[in-house]
C-alpha cells in the first residue's frame, strides 16, 4: 500500500514539474522569473498613449508564454488580437544588445518606435547610442536575431 501512494505522490511531483516548465516564457522572451514580460509596462500604450505606461494585473495576455500587463481592458484586447503589433522587438531584449549579439535586459523608459515596431534598449545612455543608426543597427540586429534567439542569454552575454 506505501508502495502505492509514494508512486502517485511521485508521479503528481513529476506531473507539477513538467506543466511548470511548459509555462515558462519561450526562449526568446526577455521576461523575468514570473514570466513578466517588460516589467508590467503596456506595451500598446507606448502605441496609444505615446509613452511608458505601467500595467495593471488586473489586465493581462499571455504571448509567447510571458505575461504582458495592460493599463486598460481596451489595450489589452488590442493586443489579444494582434500581438505581433505590439509586442516589443527581439522578445523585449535590447535592441542595441542584439545587434551585438547579445540579449540584455531593457529599461521599458527607453524606448523608440521605427516603422510601426517597438524598440526598447538597455538604458538611456545604450538608447542615446541606438538613435544615431536607427536604420543601421535595425538591419544589424534584424541580421543577428535569427542565429541568436535561441540560444540562452546567459550563454551569449557570458562571452
Amino acid at each position: 500500500m506505501k508502495l502505492k501512494q509514494t508512486f502517485k505522490a511521485l508521479t503528481a511531483v513529476a506531473a507539477l514539474a513538467g506543466a511548470s516548465l511548459t509555462f515558462a516564457a519561450d526562449i526568446d522572451m526577455n521576461a523575468d522569473a514570473n514570466d513578466l514580460a517588460i516589467q508590467g509596462y503596456d506595451t500598446v500604450a507606448y502605441f496609444t498613449e505615446g509613452k511608458p505606461t505601467q500595467g495593471d494585473a488586473k489586465f493581462t495576455a499571455t504571448y509567447k508564454n510571458a505575461i504582458y500587463q495592460f493599463s486598460s481592458a481596451e489595450n489589452r484586447d488590442l493586443f489579444r488580437e494582434n500581438p505581433e503589433k505590439y509586442a516589443p522587438q527581439y522578445g523585449g531584449y535590447c535592441a542595441m544588445g542584439v545587434a551585438l549579439e547579445k540579449k540584455l535586459d531593457t529599461d521599458p523608459t527607453a524606448w523608440h518606435i521605427a516603422d510601426n515596431k517597438l524598440y526598447l534598449n538597455l538604458n538611456h545612455a545604450v538608447q542615446k547610442k541606438w538613435l544615431t543608426d536607427v536604420p543601421g543597427y535595425i538591419d544589424t540586429a534584424e541580421a543577428n536575431w535569427p542565429e541568436i534567439r535561441t540560444t540562452a542569454a546567459a550563454e551569449l552575454n557570458a562571452e
